[in-house]
């Protein structure tokens, strides 16, 4: 709102002080036909206006309506924004609805203590949730949350339950990259096959290929991993069919699939993804949470619950990051609010990508550790050093890489 408004009242002059008989009681004013009342000191009496109160209650009451009301018409207008705010924590080495978070088949799950807990954002707006003035008004005044333009979170036209399958989806795929990142650190191999994930409409292999096919080979070349998938077909030129043989439905296929460019690279136009065959059969729970932010702290507690001892030493430890096959600990979004809600949540020690250091620094909340990770080593080491007593030593995001 602008300045505020000043309302200049009318003042009533006083009444003219009646005289007093020494026994108390008022003496009557007498009574002049040219100016009504007058006081027993020959003055008029000034009278004060009988309604004038009753008017000003009644216009101040028609304002605090009017202001209810336009609070309430504000309340209703949605605005395109979304506010960022901390998200509950949950303790990867815990339960879930009476069961373990990490379960395992196949091999020994040793007991765990301690706390790896994954950390999470919560989203306020965005498609089928409405934002009003009164959310943007709080969240400017809390540090730890964060307003940011809607089409910056979310595309244009997207759906809620396509912000819920693709979170779904991705929350899934970090598992399996988790479990198969802990299992390799355990001296355990895990083969891999690349899929394909999704074929996007109008792509070039639009109905060649099919989402779940396993590339066997691409121009000849052994499909191994995703990036002799894409070399192979970056080595085509554009514009050519390239011959790729899937595995669909449990048989070999041998395919000719168009090509185009795109900014000077050959493609096909297909997401890539994994398909492990584990060795032990792992599964994580985490309730409706989605997103693959919490990569990192399912490897480690994957690990913990596959490995003897005590990783984290009773010690109660927060984290974020995505994990890659590689082993890399990857950036994510909402990192300040993810540090206040491990601060809520009881942390002490907090694990956060080397990648988000820029936004780490000046928002740590008092009395939490940060912990800068590159690698799944490196975290695992940082929170064996917490556990030994040596995380002062750990790198941090205020130090030098």
């Amino acid at each position: 709102m602008g300045g505020a408004v000043v309302r200049r009242l009318r003042r009533n002059r006083p009444w003219t002080p009646q005289a007093t008989q020494p026994g108390g009681d008022p003496l009557s004013p007498t009574h002049d036909a040219a100016y009504g009342p007058t006081s027993p000191v020959g003055g008029p009496v000034t009278q004060a206006d009988p309604y004038a109160v009753g008017r000003r209650s009644s216009t101040l009451l028609t304002l605090l309506f009017v202001l209810i009301v336009a609070g309430g018409v504000v309340s209703f207008i949605p605005l395109p924004y979304v506010v960022l705010q901390p998200g509950p924590v949950t303790n990867t080495l815990g339960e879930l609805d009476g069961k373990p978070i990490i379960q395992v088949k196949g091999a020994t799950a040793y007991p765990a203590k301690g706390t790896l807990d994954f950390t999470t954002v919560r989203v306020v707006g965005g498609p089928g949730v409405r934002v009003n003035a009164f959310d943007l008004a709080e969240a400017a005044l809390r540090k730890d949350y964060e307003i940011f333009p809607r089409e910056q979170i979310y595309p244009e036209a997207t759906t809620r339950e396509q912000i819920q399958q693709e979170n779904a989806a991705e929350m899934v795929d970090s598992q399996e990259v988790a479990a198969a990142v802990a299992l390799r650190e355990t001296g355990r191999t895990v083969p891999e096959k690349v899929v394909v994930s999704q074929v996007p409409e109008g792509s070039p292999a639009t109905g060649v290929l099919k989402a779940g096919d396993q590339f066997v080979s691409v121009a000849g070349k052994p499909a191994d991993d995703a990036s002799a998938v894409q070399g192979a077909v970056r080595a085509t030129k554009a514009g050519t069919p390239v011959s790729v043989v899937v595995r669909r439905d449990g048989k070999e296929q041998t395919l000719s699939v168009p090509t185009r460019d795109n900014d000077g690279t050959t493609i096909i136009g297909v997401l890539l993804g994994r398909d492990y065959e584990l060795p032990v059969d792992v599964t994580i729970t985490a309730g409706g949470v989605g997103g693959p932010s919490a990569g990192t702290m399912f490897s480690l507690a994957v690990y913990d619950v596959l490995t003897p001892g005590d990783l984290t030493g009773g010690k109660q430890i927060a984290g974020t990051g995505t994990m890659s096959p590689d082993e890399t600990v990857g950036p994510i979004g909402g990192i300040r609010q993810k540090l206040s809600g491990a601060k809520d949540g009881g942390a002490e020690w907090f694990l956060a990508p080397e990648d988000n250091c820029g936004e780490v620094v000046g928002h740590v909340p008092d009395g939490l550790r940060v912990v800068r990770v590159g690698t799944f080593t490196e975290a695992l080491d940082a929170v064996e050093a917490i556990a030994a007593g040596k995380g002062n030593d750990l790198p941090s995001c205020a130090s030098s890489p």
